[in-house]
């Protein structure tokens, strides 16, 4: 197992690699090695993963999750299990990676702005404009995509991604290579701006390193523990604890815990929030593994807290907007894809024209057609950002990010019609006598297996209440025309905007 992990430690001293200009992607060093590099194999396995894995209770509105980035005969399972604490239509507009370097040290972090990442299951395309602004306006981020090059840690969570959302998200590669407290402060503060409900931060780490079984255990239960407190210095000592106590073998509590860190110090103070444990085991419970040595992993989310989503479906319950408000959505919505589509710039909201209906934080769809046919439909379901912000991000991400559809063009445009739904909290139902076709669309939810429809869908294509089910069981959760009989299906009510094209 010590051959799993190598560590090479390098300070850097000049400032000269710090500019990076040329697109390269980058390719993978893990393929062959942590996981197998042939595709139909990886996919094979992928599904066995995700069915297999522990799952949660309830559903869960995820900010983060604590994965493991070992080899997946070992930690797959692991793996899995935090990623399917999100949906796999949560429609997140970002995935920040965040790992702690295994490969060298410097004072802050790197994050990779160079091209795309590189999988046996294709490209994990990169936010290139989020990495260009953290680098440009914060020091800390100034370092070397070269810190990426060869280590693991990162790249061994991509296929899940791409496996796993029916949309991939784009990803924020981030390599921390310090291990100063106060420059992980300072990185967690530079990152705040992008940690909300629109984006997951996926902290990449396994926990305690070669101990014996029995103290593995017990090592990995004492600092899952300190970090679901949420107290960074209760962390902190409790690793500091783990390191004194000359556990033997013992060599480090967790390999990723700068990274774990900088999570900490991001929800800190945020009392909407809280961490959950999913799934443990560790290198020893695999067939492939000694009890002599192991290497332990967890699966940790940070989610809301159920009073703040019950609070949310109740401000959504009842919801209605007037024919001003209807307008300021749709102006919003269309302007964000003209400034971005002509101008190459983002739209600026006059805020005086946002009444406090359109700041209540709810879910939307935003819909782009021409000429009847589908141009894009991305949305939330769930959001802890206002109305407004989440009618102007989905216009976006229809307009440009919908991976079944090439980006809108100007010609375009001008035809475009655009559809806004706003949607009500979601209620799992035993009875599909329940579902009323024209007012309620459906989530459809069989394992990690998962797929909606919208309400409108079936009246626009004069369905029966079986074929809504049965197209959404097939087409969206992939599970076969009859697979909802044996699913959670779940309802939630939708106001469906019109655009009033003067």
């Amino acid at each position: 197992m010590r051959q799993g992990l190598v560590i090479l430690l390098s300070i850097f001293t000049t400032m000269e690699l710090y500019s990076q200009s040329k697109q390269i992607d980058r390719q993978p060093v893990a393929a062959g090695r942590f996981y197998t590099a042939d595709k139909e194999t990886l996919k094979k396995e992928l599904t066995v993963l995700f069915a297999d894995c522990k799952k949660p209770d309830e559903e869960l509105n995820v900010r983060a999750i604590i994965a493991p980035h070992a080899g997946y005969v070992f930690s797959g399972k692991i793996a899995a299990s935090a990623f399917s604490t999100t949906s796999r239509i949560a429609g997140y507009k970002n995935i920040f990676l965040i790992g702690s370097s295994h490969v060298m040290a410097f004072d802050g972090a790197s994050v990779y702005n160079t091209g795309d990442f590189i999988t046996p299951l294709g490209r994990a395309v990169v936010n290139i404009e989020i990495g260009n602004n953290l680098k440009k306006e914060n020091a800390i981020f100034k370092f070397p995509t070269t810190a990426h090059l060869q280590d693991h840690c990162l790249e061994v969570q991509i296929p899940f991604i791409q496996y796993y959302y029916t949309v991939t998200p784009k990803i924020v590669p981030i390599i921390i290579g310090t291990t100063s407290n106060t420059t992980i402060k300072k990185v967690a503060e530079a990152l705040k701006p992008y940690f909300t409900s629109e984006n997951l931060f996926v902290i990449s780490s396994d926990f305690s390193h070669y101990p014996s079984y029995q103290d593995g255990n017990k090592a990995d239960n004492a600092t899952a523990t300190a970090l679901v407190s949420g107290d960074p210095a209760v962390f902190l000592a409790t690793l500091k604890k783990n390191s004194e106590a000359q556990i033997e073998g013992l060599a480090t509590s967790m390999c990723g815990w700068t990274s774990g860190l900088t999570l900490l110090h991001l929800a800190e103070g945020n009392k909407n929030l809280e961490f959950k444990r999913i799934a443990y085991c560790n290198s020893g419970d695999s067939q492939y593994g000694n009890k002599d040595e192991v290497v332990g992993y967890h699966a940790i989310a940070l989610v809301e807290k159920k009073q703040m989503q019950e609070s949310k479906q109740k401000d959504s319950e009842d919801f209605s907007f007037s024919k001003e408000e209807n307008e300021t959505l749709f102006y919003i919505a269309r302007n964000t894809i003209k400034s971005k589509l002509f101008e190459d710039k983002e739209f600026a909201i006059d805020e005086k024209k946002i009444t406090e209906a359109l700041r209540r934080p709810l879910g939307a769809f935003v819909t782009l057609k021409i000429n009847g046919v589908l141009r894009g439909c991305i949305g939330r379901f769930v959001s802890t950002e206002p109305l407004y912000e989440v009618v102007r991000a989905s216009a976006l991400s229809s307009a440009f990010e919908d991976h079944r559809f090439p980006a809108l063009t100007k010609d375009e445009y001008n035809n475009v019609d655009i559809e806004i739904t706003v949607l009500g909290p979601m209620k799992k139902i035993d009875d599909i006598s329940e579902i009323k076709l024209g007012k309620h669309g459906i989530y459809i939810k069989k394992d990690f297996m998962a797929g909606t429809m919208l309400p409108q869908v079936p009246i626009e294509y004069g369905w029966t209440l079986e074929e809504f089910l049965g197209y959404t069981s097939r087409d969206k959760a992939g599970i076969g025309w009859d697979g909802w009989k044996t699913a959670e299906i779940n309802i939630y009510e939708g106001l469906v905007l019109e655009e009033n094209k003067k």
